[in-house]
Order: C-alpha cells, then sequence, then structure tokens
C-alpha cells in the first residue's frame, strides 16, 4: 500500500474553501462585510503570491470561530458545504481518489485550511485521513489560537513528518498532488510529485523537474 497525498484547495475543488468560508460569513452578515471582505481577498492574493503571513491569517480566519457555540458552527458548515463547497466538485477529482482507492492506496488530503472548514470536505471525498491547521477548542469552544504547527508550506513537511512516525510510509513511493507554488517543499520530499492546474511558479518548477502536469477541471 503506497501514500496518495492531495492538497485540497484548488487541487480536488475548484476553488479555496478558506476564502469560501469568509466569502460565507459575509453573505450571512456574521461579519462586517466590506471590511471582512477586503481583508479575505487580501490575505488571498498574499496566498497566490506566495508572500502569506499564515500566522496573521490564521489570527483573521479563526476569530470568528469564537463567537459561536459548537452547535450554531455545525449548522453554519452544513449550510457552507451545500452552498459553497458542492459547487467546487470536480468529477475528475473524484475519479482520479477512487484510482487510487482501487489500487489499494492510503489517501491522506494535507491543507493549510484549518480543519473545522476542511474535516467534513474530507469525510465528503472518502479519504482515509485529514492533515489540516488545527484550531484550539477548550470547553466547546474554538479559542481563535491553534494546536502544533500551521501545516502550511515548511509546516506541512513537519506536520507529515509528525504523522509518519505512527503510519511508517515510505515518502519515495508516495504521491502528492498539488496546484500551488507553496506546496514546494513537499512536492520535493515525494517520489511522484504531480502539479495540478498549477500556479505559474509550480509550473516552471514542474517543467524544470519533469514532474507531471495535470488537470481535473478540463
Amino acid at each position: 500500500m503506497a501514500l496518495a497525498i492531495f492538497d485540497l484547495d484548488n487541487t480536488l475543488l475548484d476553488g479555496d474553501s478558506d476564502h469560501a468560508w469568509g466569502e460565507f460569513l459575509v453573505r450571512k452578515g456574521i461579519v462586517d462585510g466590506a471590511e471582512y471582505r477586503a481583508a479575505n481577498d487580501r490575505f488571498y492574493r498574499e496566498y497566490q503570491n506566495g508572500t502569506l503571513d499564515i500566522h496573521s491569517y490564521l489570527s483573521f480566519a479563526l476569530q470568528p470561530l469564537t463567537r459561536h457555540s459548537a452547535d450554531e458552527l455545525r449548522e453554519l458548515h452544513a449550510e457552507f458545504m451545500r452552498t459553497m463547497i458542492a459547487p467546487m466538485r470536480l468529477p475528475k477529482a473524484d475519479a482520479l481518489l477512487a484510482e487510487h482507492r482501487a489500487r489499494g492506496d492510503f489517501l491522506l488530503i494535507i491543507t493549510a485550511t484549518n480543519a473545522f472548514i476542511t474535516r467534513p470536505i474530507a469525510d465528503s471525498l472518502g479519504v482515509d485521513a485529514i492533515l489540516a491547521t488545527e484550531p484550539e477548542v477548550i470547553g466547546g469552544r474554538h479559542t481563535g489560537n491553534i494546536v502544533g504547527s500551521a501545516c502550511f508550506r515548511e509546516g506541512k513537511v513537519t506536520c507529515l513528518d509528525e504523522w509518519l512516525q505512527a503510519h511508517p510510509y515510505d515518502l519515495r513511493d508516495a504521491s502528492f498532488y498539488s496546484d500551488s507554488q507553496n506546496d514546494l517543499p513537499l512536492l520535493n520530499k515525494v517520489g511522484k510529485p504531480v502539479a495540478v492546474d498549477p500556479d505559474d511558479m509550480l509550473r516552471a518548477a514542474a517543467i524544470e523537474n519533469g514532474w507531471p502536469v495535470i488537470s481535473l477541471r478540463n
């Protein structure tokens, strides 16, 4: 059994679930519309440009979770799944997961987007496990902080290395599918890196290194 690793946003989904959650909060009137949208868009541009300060972003993104009970957040997330995530699903992504599943591979999503947003998405995709930035929850409520490392850039490598201590897969046999230059640290660690609808910097790196470039959208 080999390890098949997948980025989530703009790889298995036709969009970014983290940015979409912010947009969902604006549409619901849960946050200040103009101010929150402007900040959400700015952070997303920084992510795309490879300049994101992940801790500043997490302070911004996790704060709204602190205002609601677990039951309220579950209801909001269920609506988010129906209205924002369902339209992002990609038939070719589902087929890729099914292909690896049929081989007997272990399917692992690894994402910088926090686990509150992404764990239900991973469940809906039918993967075996997910590594994500973990929000801190105390007494059933979010604190706005995280537990452990932010699962972003080199932090993805750190989180995966920690996970591999209990799940001894060989990264030389592992695949990793991603769209983003931010995932180059992990793409360089696996034996089978694959660029999926890549940004310009990742496309250039894939061409230079002879990595496959595929599309799950076209």
